[in-house]
């Protein structure tokens, strides 16, 4: 067991259409009887953790925010992404080292007030902590049931959008002005990338001018990890862009299992339809001779008795059983032959591969045991400058979208509250 693995945290988003987000509600909230995941334990379903939990079906609570004028459809077509799903994540060695089920009900639980942050409460829809996933990885290097907490938080991407006075309205002097504002479902402006900056808040360009872009998602895991770390939690560094480690070392250990027998039953099949094939001659055999019928004349001085015939066709099936399983016997032979070929291939091409690695393990060990050490620390070393880096580089960008935040939200304040806009409002209404 590794005792210095690290740990990464992973926030990432899957989108989903009014069609599309009923899959993710049946496996969300487990409504289905079978998974596909063949590590979901139903008995183990009860400790799954609503923080917020949907009474209804996702489509219905959607339209009820709709009929409640909290979110918007304006102007999207049918298949528009709707739903986000938010996913956040941590290896699960971590949480087996800081208390298991317990603690990651409190991890989750202040990861759901992050989503709330995020996303805004009225928006979320659900959000449920699974702990009813085992990681067989875990399990069989532990020696007992090890689970995958997670958490899913699905929601509504809103954006606060302004709606302006057309040309068509007979009060010429409104148009161009703002008529509303609405919580409009809008995933491509929720999630819209933002300008790179270096560590003093300036912009960054490439060598053409061209404004460098930095993917919400990968902000959105930046502000997960920051506000995690912030919370108390410590022992794990921000995910690795593009990384799902979590899952595929699960999944690496399930297609390991499932190739190596795969490859047994490849082999079995191969072996048994050569065997078959070898075995239909002696069949054929042994059913000619069945089908010989009467006694036969051999010439015309020699000719069996009945009995006699009997007996000589016995004796030669047995002659061409006794074949058969000479057959098989040769057959088993070659194959552990085989196989003890291939064993003895690879034991001679590991020798070869690691000879020098043991070589210079007797002659200096020390020397050789400093030397890897050298190349984990500076892994360790280069790891910690990146997260300082990026650490600083969170910080100024937190900065600046906070400072621009409240800038459009005085701006907006300014604006409903200025005696124009009021006496504007009061016209419509009339």
């Amino acid at each position: 067991m590794d005792k210095n693995k690290t740990n990464y945290s992973v926030a990432r988003v899957e989108t989903y259409t009014k069609t599309s987000i009923t899959k993710a509600e049946r496996h969300n909230e487990r409504k289905n009887k079978s998974y596909s995941n063949m590590n979901v334990d139903l008995t183990q379903t009860p400790n799954n953790i609503h923080y917020k939990r949907c009474e209804t079906t996702y489509n219905e609570k959607l339209k009820e925010l709709i009929d409640n004028a909290q979110v918007s459809l304006r102007g999207l077509k049918d298949n528009a992404k709707i739903f986000d799903e938010l996913i956040f994540d941590i290896n699960s060695d971590y949480f087996e080292k800081h208390g298991g089920y317990e603690f990651a009900k409190e991890f989750y639980e202040r990861a759901f007030h992050f989503a709330e942050q995020e996303m805004g409460t009225d928006s979320i829809i659900s959000a449920v902590m699974h702990a009813d996933e085992l990681n067989t990885a875990l399990t069989e290097e532990y020696g007992k049931p090890i689970y995958h907490y997670h958490l899913h938080v699905v929601a509504i991407p809103v954006v606060m959008k302004e709606i302006k006075w057309t040309k068509r309205c007979k009060d010429k002097s409104l148009i161009g002005t703002t008529k509303e504002i609405i919580n409009q479902v809008s995933h491509s402006k929720k999630w819209k990338s933002e300008q790179l900056t270096d560590n003093f808040g300036n912009p960054v360009y490439d060598e053409n001018g061209k404004a460098k872009l930095v993917k919400s998602y990968s902000l959105l895991q930046d502000r997960f990890f920051q506000y995690m770390s912030d919370s108390g939690y410590r022992g794990f560094i921000r995910g690795i862009k593009g990384s799902t480690k979590e899952h595929l070392s699960d999944l690496e250990f399930k297609i390991k299992k499932e190739t190596v027998k795969l490859e047994k039953i490849t082999n079995s099949v191969d072996e048994k339809q050569s065997n078959f094939d070898n075995y239909m001659q002696y069949d054929k055999k042994v059913e000619d001779i069945s089908n010989l019928g009467k006694p036969k004349k051999f010439s015309k001085k020699i000719e069996l008795e009945p009995k006699d015939y009997e007996t000589l066709t016995q004796y030669a099936k047995k002659g061409i059983v006794a074949d058969k399983e000479i057959y098989e016997r040769d057959t088993k032979i070659e194959n552990l032959r085989n196989t003890v070929n291939r064993w003895i291939e690879k034991y001679d091409g590991l020798v070869e591969k690691t000879k020098e690695y043991f070589h210079a393990i007797k002659l200096a060990p020390q020397k050789v045991a400093d030397f890897f050490k050298s190349l984990f620390d500076k892994e360790k070393q280069d790891e910690l400058e990146r997260q300082r880096i990026e650490q600083e580089k969170i910080q100024a960008e937190r900065k600046a979208r906070e400072e621009a935040k409240e800038k459009s939200r005085l701006e907006k304040q300014k604006l409903k509250n200025s005696p124009e806009y009021k006496k504007r409002r009061a016209s419509y209404g009339r």
